[in-house]
């Protein structure tokens, strides 16, 4: 059993003892029951990155090779979401350009599907002054996913936030918007734990009134949208406003605490999913699925819950950096060949964290090989100065 030295919150440090290989297949077929986008990372080139906090260095074959690694697990990939670092670290030339990358890979790939995010994340936000900049910028966006052939998620967006006086402003801008796109498009709600920046989207701080402006929109929308995602972290808001949507729009779980509940659903229904937690533990989801589709709902929480101990730990507050552990944990299963991030992000989260997210993964059964997973968080205490 791999062995390795991990600091303790309380201080000190404790010899910890791995579990076996994780016993998840590699590959899966897409689950038939469950709709399951993951927001997969971006893989930085370290060798690139000279000026890390401002330009950015995407290393294109590994995230392109950890797409294929979603796919083979039955995976959708939403890309360019928050999950890449986008707003933070990954501009819009970037994601511009990982879009246009990835959708031409899924056309090499057996069954790959994706949806892309489609913002107005180009604008300089000092610069913002009409509805009219934010829809062209949208505009922008969705024309540079379409015409790579690629399907729309309707980002939140900041520049939105930030012009809109009410409720109004918002359908407005989504209805036209939405009209234009060629398919079906995915909305987006983003909590501002995930972005203070969108404290107050949809027109209100409140989640009633929101939620209401949001099923106007879906309701006066509903031959064009897809589902809707939310991430609130509050399963209680989502079930209520999952049990209000018109027959045939679907709801994407983006509750990072909760999913598996939500997933499973209840007498009234179950979400689908859309969800970053999803690129560092799909192969166990991937198994739950299956479990789920057999009919053994005990099956699937088995496998699933001990993932939400970790997804808590990783998303926890300030929840904008949880980026950081998706790829720590990226690199302790040998996605990629160090932890680097756009933007020196690897910097947002300290090794107690780290630590913790280390015991949790093991304790989920996510190490493919624990031989190198404990050798690299070995290397990364030593950095930080525990033997």
């Amino acid at each position: 059993m791999a062995q390795i030295t991990l600091p303790q919150a309380a201080g000190g440090t404790e010899r910890y003892t791995l579990a076996p290989p994780s016993r998840f297949a590699p590959t899966h077929a897409p689950s038939p029951i469950r709709t399951v986008y993951a927001a997969a990372h971006v893989v930085a080139d370290p060798r690139a990155l000279n000026e890390p906090w401002r330009v950015p260095a995407v290393d294109w074959d590994a995230t392109l090779a950890f797409r294929r690694h979603l796919w083979g697990l039955g995976f959708k990939v939403a890309e360019a979401m928050d999950t890449s670092q986008r707003g933070m670290g990954l501009d819009w030339s970037n994601a511009a350009e990982l879009i246009a990358r990835v959708l031409a890979e899924a056309k090499t790939v057996e069954g790959a599907d994706l949806a892309c995010g489609a913002g107005t994340d180009q604008l300089d936000p000092n610069a913002i002054g009409t509805l009219d900049d934010v829809i062209r910028a949208y505009e922008e966006q969705i024309a540079h996913v379409e015409t790579h052939g690629g399907k729309i998620i309707l980002m939140a967006s900041r520049a939105l936030c930030r012009v809109a006086k009410g409720p109004d402003d918002y359908l407005a801008v989504y209805s036209r918007l939405i009209r234009q796109c060629r398919g079906k498009v995915i909305l987006h709600w983003l909590g501002e734990m995930f972005d203070p920046a969108l404290a107050g989207y949809w027109g209100s701080r409140e989640f009633q009134p929101a939620m209401a402006a949001v099923l106007t929109l879906i309701r006066d929308n509903a031959a064009k949208i897809d589902g809707i995602k939310i991430s609130l972290l509050d399963a209680g808001k989502e079930i209520e406003m999952r049990r209000k949507l018109p027959d045939g729009i679907v709801m994407y779980s983006g509750d990072d605490f909760n999913y598996a509940e939500l997933i499973a659903g209840d007498e009234h229904g179950f979400s689908h999913g859309l969800l970053g937690i999803f690129d560092p533990i799909a192969p166990a989801a991937a198994a739950a699925f299956a479990r789920l589709e057999a009919g053994d709902k005990q099956g699937f929480h088995a496998i699933l819950d001990p993932t939400v101990a970790l997804s808590r730990r990783l998303f926890e507050a300030p929840t904008q950096y949880y980026k950081s552990g998706v790829v720590l944990l990226a690199w302790l299963n040998g996605f990629q060949d160090h932890f680097r991030m756009i933007g020196g992000a690897e910097s947002a989260r300290g090794i107690l964290h780290y630590a913790d997210l280390f015991r949790l993964a093991d304790r989920a059964g996510l190490f493919t090989d624990p031989e190198r997973a404990a050798r690299r968080m070995g290397h990364l205490c030593a950095l930080n100065g525990i033997a």
